[in-house]
């Protein structure tokens, strides 16, 4: 079970390992929006991006026994180097099956951390097939990018820090990909906070999370289209049970919204974003969520990101 106690634990447990990220503010955004936003900045956070706490927790909560034939998992990035940096600070084996199209700058940093990195066909199914044929060879442990509570409790922490830096909060506005971050988000703020929304946001090319909470069964992403490659993967049976509980809404928005978003991100608060970091601004850009006259905290999940092929800009210079 994922409990806002698991998730004080998970904190304890990684704090002395992970970076305790800023909130930032823009007196230009919140003018945009008539309210008062608060950015939850986990693109400073390690290896860039709120993936480092939930691997984290999982590698480190392995026994001994568990951890010493290493670890294994499968991501189009920000989970896979998570996973490598958490092995190598436990010093055990990472291998990492990655689609053979996920952003260069996220490959290097998986090889960079030591990970023994295995490419796939960009599809769910192949990453999952591949991962298990590397456990049954290796007896590796499976550390799942979010259907796991050890990582769900991670990502909660993040939540944690905001509403100790912020507790008079009304609304969270989180990204949804395979839905681990926003499970530990709801968890975390629900329990800390009853009476506050979270509502989570994801890219309408990419929308089973919308499509699986109005209809109350999962119904998975085949083929995601999508600028936000973080933001591709389908919800699992435990991050969606976690999100019909806790979670008050999910909304999509346009690639043309995540662009503008992102760059009003870059824009305004000077700091790099990829693209599915700027998804839950994109909701405050594109209205799919009334914020007017509130405090709002946004998830900001990373800042990796191919610069040579930022989506405003046409041809390389």
């Amino acid at each position: 079970m994922l409990t806002l106690g698991a998730i004080r634990e998970a904190h304890a447990r990684i704090r002395d390992k992970i970076v305790r990220t800023p909130v930032l503010t823009s007196e230009t955004l919140d003018a945009e929006s008539r309210a008062s936003l608060f950015f939850k900045c986990e693109s400073f956070q390690k290896i860039g991006a709120f993936k480092a706490r939930g691997a984290t927790n999982a590698v480190f909560q392995l026994s001994e026994e568990e951890a010493k034939r290493g670890v294994a998992t499968h991501s189009s990035g920000n989970h896979a180097a998570a996973v490598a940096r958490a092995a190598k600070l436990r010093g055990i084996p990472a291998y990492v099956v990655m689609p053979h199209n996920a952003p260069k700058a996220k490959i290097e940093s998986v090889q960079r951390l030591g990970a023994k990195v295995e490419f796939c066909e960009p599809t769910i199914a192949a990453r999952e097939a591949a991962a298990v044929r590397i456990i049954a060879e290796t007896g590796a442990q499976l550390v799942h990018p979010f259907n796991d509570y050890r990582v769900m409790a991670g990502q909660g922490t993040a939540t944690l820090e905001l509403l100790d830096e912020r507790p008079d909060l009304d609304l969270i506005l989180c990204p949804i990909g395979g839905g681990g971050l926003i499970s530990g988000t709801a968890v975390a703020a629900k329990g800390l906070k009853p009476g506050i929304r979270v509502v989570g946001v994801e890219p309408a090319g990419a929308d089973d999370a919308f499509r699986s909470f109005h209809s109350g069964t999962i119904a998975p992403m085949v083929n995601p289209q999508t600028i936000a490659d973080g933001l591709r993967g389908s919800l699992g049976d435990k991050t969606f049970a976690v999100i019909r509980e806790s979670v008050d809404d999910v909304v999509t928005v346009s690639e043309a919204g995540i662009v503008r978003a992102m760059r009003g991100i870059w824009e305004s608060l000077k700091i790099v974003v990829e693209p599915s970091a700027a998804v839950a601004y994109a909701a405050v850009v594109e209205g799919r969520v009334e914020v007017a006259g509130q405090r709002v905290g946004l998830i900001v999940t990373g800042g990796n990101l191919d610069l040579d092929s930022l989506p405003w800009i046409s041809e390389v210079l």
